[in-house]
């Protein structure tokens, strides 16, 4: 009899040991192994109509044609006008850009409307007497008594501390410390659900950044656009590697496990076949195509049977194409892959299975039915078994998809919606080309019965052909085809603006000229853009609700679990940003804009909330609010340096009238003309009778100074 895998648990985790016997002995598993295969063929046999549909969009989008095209004998030309490279980049582009224009990762961490666990503001009056400062029943921490917020039964005040969250430390020993908001001009508030927000929030991003997250979002949507679904894996457990070197020089790296994220291609995963998303998924198998260096890899991983992994790759590479890679690849169809498939099972396993096979279960997990297990196998060996180690246990994929598709798994893509308008396309410039192929030739037409006999009747310039008899040029005659590549081409035209009513993304989106009417203008073309938004506003709300949302909130478990700083720990909820920058960074930049002088107004001022606003401007000029802008605290700081810096008080702000004999204030007192340091120019001399002139102008002026002095002298000409 085989020897029994002993299971233990650890760190909430249960798993298969490694021993000697388990790569030539594991028959204690053996009915898990074909329980993982037989659902990953279930799901690789639903998968079939879709992948064909991804195959049909690839060749659309690298411009190949299938082998289900048939070409008749008449058709020469085999072009292939590639709008659907064109429309799916351009897609792609306006998403990566739509994600990613507050140039950081679309995620936030709010508190909660009402925070449990963590107060949402706290406060205390500095200024309040200290006799008051002692009483409880008057002044609790709650409030005031009768306004409803009185100290709970059975509650001290150091409830209210233990509600400070990261302020704890900070705000502990402050007396009169009251929960909400301050209500007295001399009052501090404080907001410590808030100030979790922003730490865990700094935190994840962090753990994105260094995962590589951004480049992983980006690689799945282009699939999304592509082929319908694009697909992230996260967060998982990794140990990572950082570069460090000690006093002596010598690299010593230290290993830190974090959490990371990865794109999975859609041809790799293998969803539940009777789910459609994630959230109704029993499980998910991922297939991988490993070396042996990465199957050595594995080795350092947690949970994961070295003896089992040496045994598999003694065995030698496993790796068996699929049809459609072929398609896939540029090689030929007989090349071969010296890797090995792994299959990585994420789902829901019977309890009464795993106690056959002669798992032991846990006393505290005995009561499921059912529990979620990560399995691991290649060449029908077992490299791994091991509980879910999140809590709660969820699959740790995200499939969003480009337009849903709500009785299917797999989404519906850019290229799929054009899958007909392309082939219409194509037909119509292949007839177009061969036509003008055909017409900007001649026939020639040639009556053998007058030529003589054996002659070579190809045809080239200085050609000499002998003729026997008949009139002179009917023995040889060219015809010239009709032309009608214009018809073809005008057909084409149509076609394509049916592709971009199939698709909701017009060609102007992507830089075509030509626009006539309304989009000649700034406006205009700035209001077609808002309008074809409109389609990839639902895109992007899919990839907020099926992957930013369910990514961010399996960060925030993993530091909620994981994680033991007290200053991240709250009421919070995780938030997807990806819709945010729908509104042409213009248009939003202008409104706001306007919105801030309308809210300068001394009347409305105190009704706005201008960090808000300067920080959402910052956004729409694509710029960093956490670089570019402060906080009301560092603002106010920030006013009083300025202030202090230019010495402008509102004394001195006042222009003073100068003194009598004194020149005028911020004049030159070198300047000859007294005028406050003007260059002197030529300038333009006054015409006659037009203001500033003080000549005359021969008998106007005569006449003038004629009327000047017939009138009576007044009382300072007499003085």
């Amino acid at each position: 009899m085989a020897q029994e895998e002993e299971v233990t648990l650890d760190d909430d985790s249960i798993a298969l040991e490694d021993t000697e016997e388990s790569g030539t002995n594991d028959i204690n598993v053996s009915g898990i192994i074909p329980f993982v295969m037989d659902r990953y063929q279930r799901a690789e046999d639903y998968r079939n109509n879709d992948e064909e549909r991804w195959l049909r969009s690839y060749r659309n989008y690298r411009g190949l044609y299938g082998s289900d095209v048939q070409f008749t004998e008449a058709e020469k030309s085999r072009v292939f006008i590639k709008v659907t490279k064109t429309k799916t980049l351009a897609a792609y582009g306006q998403i990566v850009d739509v994600l990613f224009a507050g140039n950081k990762f679309p995620i936030s961490i709010e508190p909660t409307v009402l925070p449990e666990g963590v107060a949402a503001d706290v406060s205390f009056d500095p200024k309040m007497p200290e006799q008051l400062k002692g009483e409880t029943e008057e002044t609790s921490p709650y409030g005031f008594k009768g306004d409803g917020m009185e100290l709970p039964k059975g509650a001290t005040e150091k409830t209210l501390a233990d509600r400070l969250g990261p302020l704890q430390e900070k705000l502990g020993d402050i007396e009169g410390l009251k929960e909400g908001v301050g209500k007295t001009p001399s009052s501090v508030t404080f907001s410590p659900a808030t100030i979790a927000a922003k730490s865990m929030e700094k935190q994840i991003m962090d753990q994105l950044q260094e995962s590589g997250a951004t480049k992983q979002l980006r690689s799945t949507a282009f699939e999304m656009a592509l082929f319908g679904t694009g697909v992230m894996k996260g967060p998982f457990a990794v140990d990572k590697e950082y570069p460090n070197w000690d006093e002596e020089g010598n690299y010593s790296p230290v290993f830190k496990t974090v959490p990371s994220t990865s794109h999975v291609s859609v041809w790799n995963f293998f969803p539940d076949p009777d789910a459609a998303n994630m959230d109704e998924a029993q499980f998910v198998i991922e297939r991988h195509k490993m070396s042996r260096t990465q199957l050595r890899g594995l080795k350092k991983r947690p949970y994961f049977r070295s003896t089992v992994i040496d045994d598999v790759i003694a065995q030698g590479e496993s790796y068996s194409k699929k049809y459609w890679e072929d398609d896939l690849s540029d090689y030929a169809a007989d090349h071969g892959i010296d890797r090995f498939e792994v299959l990585e099972y994420w789902g829901m396993c019977d309890i009464s299975m795993l106690e056959e096979n002669d798992v032991e279960i846990p006393k505290d997990l005995k009561s499921y039915d059912e529990l979620q297990t990560n399995i691991w196998i290649c060449n029908g060996k077992l490299l791994r078994m091991v509980l879910n180690p999140f809590k709660p246990a969820t699959i740790p994929y995200m499939a969003a998809p480009y337009e849903l598709n709500p009785y299917s798994f797999f989404g519906v893509g850019l290229a799929e919606n054009m899958d007909d308008t392309q082939t219409l396309m194509n037909g119509f410039m292949r007839m177009s080309v061969d036509n003008a192929v055909l017409s900007g030739n001649l026939l020639i037409e040639v009556d053998e019965t007058n030529l003589v006999p054996g002659q070579d009747l190809s045809v080239y310039p200085g050609k000499v052909f002998r003729r026997q008899g008949g009139a002179p040029g009917q023995a040889i005659f060219g015809t010239k085809f009709p032309n009608v590549s214009n018809e073809n081409l005008q057909l084409f035209d149509k076609a394509r603006q049916l592709a971009d009513e199939s698709t909701g993304f017009p060609s102007f989106a992507h830089g075509q000229t030509g626009v006539q009417g309304v989009g000649r203008t700034a406006s205009g073309i700035s209001m077609l853009m808002n309008a074809a938004a409109g389609s990839i506003k639902t895109v992007i709300k899919n990839v907020d609700d099926y992957l930013l949302k369910p990514l961010g909130e399996g960060m925030f478990r993993f530091n909620m679990q994981f994680n033991f700083d007290p200053k991240i720990k709250g009421d919070l909820e995780v938030v997807a940003r990806g819709t945010e920058s729908l509104m042409a960074n213009e248009v939003r930049s202008q409104r706001l804009m306007s919105f801030l002088q309308v809210a300068s107004s001394p009347v409305l001022a105190p009704f706005a909330k201008f960090n808000y606003i300067i920080r959402e401007i910052a956004k729409s000029m694509e710029l960093d609010p956490e670089k570019v802008t402060n906080n009301m605290d560092e603002a106010a700081v920030q006013a009083e340096l300025l202030k202090a810096f230019q010495g402008i008080g509102p004394e001195q702000g006042q222009q003073q009238a100068p003194q009598e004999g004194q020149p005028p204030v911020g004049a030159n007192p070198l300047d000859p003309t007294g005028a406050g340091g003007g260059n002197i120019g030529t300038g333009q001399a006054p015409v006659p009778n037009e203001q500033g002139f003080s000549g005359n102008d021969g008998q106007a002026g005569a006449a003038a100074n004629q009327a000047a002095s017939e009138q009576p002298p007044t009382n300072e000409q007499l003085q």
